[in-house]
C-alpha cells in the first residue's frame, strides 16, 4: 500500500490545483419565499450570484438561467421555477455544457428533509430529490456542484452524491428546521476575494464552502445563540479541484477530450475508494495504481498538447 500512496502523491502532484480550461454554467432556482423577508433574502442572494457569474466568473447569458416564484418574467429571473422550467432549465443546458465544464446549480427556499423525497418548495409541485438526481445523470462527463441552501437540506446529499459531483447543504440533518443563514454568507463568499483563502485569484467550491461555513458561526456566535444549522459538503478533495471560472475549452478541442478522459479517470478512482471495504487489498492497490498512473500519464499529456 506504501507504494500505492507513494503513486497518490505524484498523482496529486501533477494534477493542476484546478481544473483548467473550462466554461461555468449556472443555474439558480429560488423557491416559495412565503413572507416579504424571505423574498428580500432571495432576490439579495439572486443579484448578488448572477453578478458574480457574469463579472467574475465569465459566465455567457446563455449559460445563466435564473428562476424564481413570480409568474412574469423580469430582469432578474428569466422564468417561473416551477419542476417543469426547472426540468427544462437541465435538458437546456445539457445541450450547452461541454465535457470538462462546471455546471453550478443552487436552490434556496424553504426545504424538508425526506430522505430521497426531500424538497425544497416550489410553485405548484415540489421536485423532489431524486428527480434533482435524474436531472444530473446526464452530466457524467462533467464537473457538478449542487448547492442546498434550504432548511433541512442534508438529506440531498446522500441522494445526489457520485462521482464527478460535489453537493453542498446548509444543514447536516433534516432536523435542522429553523431558517438557515448559509446563503447569505455563501453568496456573498462567491462575490468577493474573501473567501479566497490561498489569494491565487480563483475561487474553489471548498473555499466558498468554508468561507460561508465559518461566517455563519460567527453570526450565532456574536448573538449569543446556539449553533442550529451545520453545513457539510460531500467531496471536500473533489470541492477543492472545481474553480469557479475558467478560460473555454472549446479553444483547443485535444486538451478538451484529454481533460475529459481524466475527469473519467478521477471518477474511477472516487468509486473504487467507496468499494475499499469489500474489496481484497491487493486487487484494491492493483487497481488503484493503475488508475493513478493512468492520470499521470493523461496530465502528462494535457501538459505537452498546451494545456495546464
Amino acid at each position: 500500500m506504501r507504494y500505492a500512496s507513494l503513486l497518490l502523491a505524484v498523482a496529486c502532484a501533477l494534477l493542476p490545483r484546478a481544473v483548467a480550461a473550462q466554461r461555468t454554467h449556472v443555474l439558480v432556482i429560488a423557491g416559495l419565499s412565503g413572507d416579504a423577508s424571505f423574498r428580500t433574502t432571495f432576490n439579495g442572494a439572486v443579484d448578488v450570484v448572477r453578478t458574480a457569474a457574469r463579472t467574475r466568473w465569465g459566465v455567457s447569458d446563455s449559460s445563466l438561467i435564473v428562476l424564481g416564484e413570480d409568474s412574469v418574467a423580469s430582469a432578474r429571473y428569466s422564468g417561473r421555477s416551477t419542476k417543469e422550467q426547472v426540468s427544462a432549465a437541465f435538458l437546456r443546458l445539457s445541450k450547452r455544457v461541454q465535457p470538462g465544464d462546471v455546471l453550478f446549480v443552487l436552490l434556496m427556499g424553504h426545504g424538508s428533509g425526506e430522505g430521497p423525497q426531500s424538497k425544497v418548495n416550489l410553485p405548484g409541485p415540489d421536485a423532489t430529490a431524486t428527480e434533482y438526481a435524474a436531472w444530473i445523470a446526464p452530466f457524467a462527463a462533467q464537473q457538478v456542484v449542487v448547492v442546498n441552501t434550504a432548511t433541512g437540506s442534508g438529506d440531498f446529499v446522500p441522494v445526489l452524491a457520485g462521482p464527478g459531483r460535489v453537493v453542498l447543504t446548509a444543514t447536516k440533518t433534516a432536523m435542522e428546521r429553523n431558517q438557515s443563514e448559509f446563503l447569505q454568507h455563501f453568496a456573498r463568499g462567491l462575490a468577493s476575494d474573501e473567501a479566497d483563502a490561498d489569494k491565487d485569484g480563483r475561487l474553489s467550491v471548498l473555499e466558498a464552502f468554508r468561507f460561508a461555513r465559518t461566517e455563519v458561526a460567527k453570526s450565532y456566535e456574536r448573538t449569543g445563540r446556539l449553533l442550529t444549522e451545520h453545513a457539510i459538503v460531500s467531496d471536500s478533495m473533489f470541492a477543492g479541484r472545481v474553480r469557479l471560472g475558467g478560460q473555454a475549452a472549446a479553444a483547443n478541442p485535444r486538451v478538451a477530450a484529454l481533460v475529459a478522459e481524466r475527469q473519467a479517470l478521477e471518477s474511477q478512482v472516487a468509486v473504487l475508494r467507496g468499494k475499499k471495504a469489500t474489496m481484497d487489498a491487493t486487487a484494491y492497490e492493483a487497481e488503484l495504481e493503475r488508475l493513478l498512473l493512468a492520470i499521470a500519464e493523461k496530465t502528462a499529456a494535457i501538459k505537452a498538447a498546451g494545456g495546464s
